[in-house]
Parts: structure tokens; C-alpha cells; sequence
């Protein structure tokens, strides 16, 4: 009943040493680390070397391939039943995966909400919507949330049960954001949970500027609610086609 935490790297040298440290003081012996590099051409595969700990497994992609390709890839080498997603740059809080894991008992994906921090670890102030422990159970407004580009869903806040991927795995090539293809999946079967605690530290810097439909152009807004509405296609595609196996 172990963790799998997924992690996709590139050029995080500067942050992941903090984030590593914070993920294995909440990992247990059978529990791993699983890390795709893609690509990075600064220290970030040497300083994961370093930690020489047999829980950190490093796979490093021969071409730059962005983050779905590599999130897909360290899913697929995740061999526990509980999956945590992580950023190369955050800090998880302690108790993160013991209040995370809890919730899974019955549903296939948690999401938590978290507090913003800037490179030098302080606490900012930026606006995001966040997750709400009462509407749970609300998948349709939840669903209708994630069309209209609320900011709700965050992988790095993200654990998942595998049976999860039994309808979400493959994440597809043309989905704008693994995260919320996570919680579409789950919102659409009902396996959707949400808890108010912060159990992160997410950092905001110059690198990691989340882009949000609110503050995109006409054209990319549009183009964004066709894939969403591809993506909605797929899921019940998957969903016929596993029932029928």
C-alpha cells in the first residue's frame, strides 16, 4: 500500500534540492521517488545523483519531449498504489501524503489546496481559486469549472489511486495540462475528492508562469474548449470500451 511519487525534471537545479528533501522525509522505506529528466543541461540529474538513495529512481529522456510525454513516462515506471504528482520546485509540508493517502480509501483522486511562496521561500500573495472539501461531490459544477478555466486543479496538489489510470492512462498527446486531464476523469466517474488543508509550498518564479484561459487570446480560448470538449470524448470512450473488456 506504498506511494509512488512522479516528478518530471528540467533545468530545476536551482529549487529541487529543497523539494527532494521534503518528499523523502515523508516517504517510507518501500516507497519511491520516480523522476523523468527531460533533457536539463544544468546540474539537476548531478544534484539528484547526490542523494544517493535507493528510493530515487532517475530516468532521462534521450530528447526533450515537455512535461505530458514525461509525466506519462514516470506513471507508467510507478509501481505503488498511490500516486503523488510533484513539481521540481515546491515544498511539501509534513503530514502531506498521511492526509492525502487517508482520502483515498474511496475515491480515486485528491486534490488539496497550498500556499504560494517566492524563490526565497516567502509567503506571496497570488490569486488562484482553489479546491473546496464541499463541492466534492459536485462534479458537474466541477467539471464546468475546469471549462471555463478556473484555477482549481493543481497536479503538484494531486494524489491518485491506480485504479484511476485504468480510464486516464494514457494521458493524451493533445491535452493542454495533465492536472486537469486528472480531474476530469475523476470528476466524470465520481471518484473526486478535495480537502481545504494547504499541504504544499507551490513556488511562483520567472520560469513557472502558469498560463490560465482568463488571460489567454480569442483564439487560444477557443481552441482550448475544443480540446476540452475532445477530452470529454476520450474519457467516455475509454469508459465504454473498459466496461465491455
Amino acid at each position: 500500500m506504498g506511494i509512488s511519487v512522479c516528478m518530471a525534471t528540467f533545468n530545476g537545479e536551482k529549487f529541487i534540492k529543497k523539494q527532494i528533501l521534503s518528499i523523502l522525509d515523508e516517504l517510507e522505506n518501500d516507497d519511491e521517488l520516480v523522476i523523468v529528466d527531460d533533457c536539463s543541461n544544468d546540474n539537476t540529474t548531478e544534484l539528484i545523483n547526490s542523494f544517493n538513495d535507493d528510493r530515487i529512481k532517475l530516468y532521462i529522456n534521450k530528447t526533450n519531449q515537455r512535461e505530458i510525454y514525461s509525466f506519462n513516462k514516470a506513471i507508467s515506471y510507478a509501481k505503488n498504489k498511490f500516486i503523488f504528482l510533484s513539481d521540481q520546485d515546491d515544498i511539501w509540508m509534513k503530514g502531506r501524503v498521511l492526509k492525502m493517502k487517508q482520502k483515498l480509501n474511496n475515491y480515486y483522486l485528491v486534490t488539496s489546496n497550498f500556499t504560494w511562496i517566492n524563490e526565497f521561500d516567502e509567503d506571496i500573495k497570488i490569486f488562484h481559486d482553489g479546491v473546496n472539501e464541499k463541492q466534492s461531490k459536485n462534479n458537474i459544477k466541477n467539471i464546468i469549472d475546469i471549462y471555463f478555466g478556473k484555477t482549481n486543479y493543481y497536479g503538484c496538489a494531486m494524489a491518485f489511486e491506480k485504479n484511476l489510470l485504468n480510464i486516464a492512462f494514457p494521458i493524451p498527446k493533445n491535452v493542454e495540462s495533465h492536472d486537469l486531464w486528472l480531474a476530469l476523469v475523476a470528476n466524470i466517474l465520481s471518484k473526486n475528492i478535495h480537502i481545504n488543508d494547504n499541504t504544499l509550498l507551490k513556488r511562483n518564479h520567472s520560469s513557472n508562469v502558469t498560463s490560465t484561459i482568463s488571460n489567454r487570446s480569442i483564439l487560444k480560448k477557443i481552441n482550448s474548449r475544443l480540446i476540452f470538449s475532445l477530452n470529454i470524448l476520450t474519457i467516455f470512450k475509454r469508459i465504454f470500451l473498459y466496461k465491455i473488456k
